[in-house]
């Protein structure tokens, strides 16, 4: 096999990774502070990937142009769920927080069969098909310009939590929530506008995602379970780990489709999050407790 036919997959792996360690970054976001493991993370993905494509069907808008349009709606989605709905089980046994989150899980799958139906839906833009040459290689320049936009929204976000005032509230609520309490944080708003971020992340990574693979209702439990095996392999409430299992994911999707099969991306998937959690259960970013 050239060997510049595995560079150019693994490269192309890579950029979709990406896209993957967005998403997941949504997820790692609210399970750092919340505590809350996000079991409607893949069907809020389809549910985006449906608005972006909606708006491309009907109105002609690229889902580049919708990035923030989509970004903002989740986030306010995000944030009012989990400030009427979720707060509430905040304190709850965390079998009564599974329950609420796969229910609304199955209400948001069963929405999208009802309204678009079970068959696969698409984006063709007019440069799908155009790409770089840099040498020997052929890089789709789709997957470039999602892979950039990715990164230009993960290290914003980085930077927010890193820098600003508001980050370093959240960050006091994640890591010492009675300390927080007792000098006077909204820890409920917090909370909220936490979700919302990870749903922002989610919002942006659909629409992006949508030029790059077809979507149908049941996507939604597949992205699921892909940004749990991310955010494990990463580890769970890392930042950095959600965007290098992502890169991780996808070069090995993407080598194990050339070098063996196509349907073989799943095992190579779970295989890989077995070695990980055999040689290190906490996950390739967390810290050793």
């Amino acid at each position: 096999m050239p060997i510049e036919t595995i560079v150019n997959v693994v490269l192309n792996g890579l950029l979709t990774g990406l896209v993957y360690g967005l998403m997941a970054l949504g997820l790692s976001v609210i399970f750092g502070v919340v505590r809350i493991v996000n079991f409607a993370h893949g069907e809020m993905m389809a549910a985006a990937m449906y608005a972006a494509v909606v708006a491309f069907t009907v109105f002609g808008i690229d889902p580049l142009w919708m990035l923030v349009p989509i970004g903002a709606a989740f986030y306010g989605f995000g944030y009012a769920l989990q400030r009427v709905v979720i707060n509430a089980f905040i304190d709850r046994p965390e079998h009564s927080q599974f329950m609420l989150l796969l229910a609304i899980a199955l209400v948001l799958i069963n929405a999208l069969l009802l309204v678009f139906g079970p068959d696969s839906r698409n984006v063709q833009v007019d440069y799908a098909l155009d790409s770089y040459e840099v040498g020997p290689l052929l890089v789709d320049r789709i997957r470039v310009i999602c892979a950039v936009v990715a990164v230009l929204f993960s290290a914003m976000l980085f930077a927010v939590f890193r820098f600003s005032s508001f980050g370093k509230a959240i960050r006091a609520c994640a890591d010492n929530l009675l300390g927080a309490k007792v000098i006077g944080l909204d820890v409920k708003h917090l909370y909220a506008v936490t979700f919302g971020i990870g749903s922002a992340c989610v919002g942006v990574a659909g629409a992006l995602l949508t030029l790059l693979v077809d979507v149908t209702p049941n996507s939604g439990p597949a992205y699921t379970l892909l940004a749990f095996v991310i955010v494990i392999i990463g580890g769970l409430g890392s930042m950095p780990g959600a965007l290098a299992g992502g890169v991780l994911i996808g070069v090995s999707e993407s080598v194990a489709g050339l070098v063996i099969s196509p349907s073989a991306k799943s095992m190579v998937t779970f295989a890989l999050l077995i070695l990980v959690l055999l040689a290190r259960p906490q996950g390739l970013f967390a810290r050793s407790r």
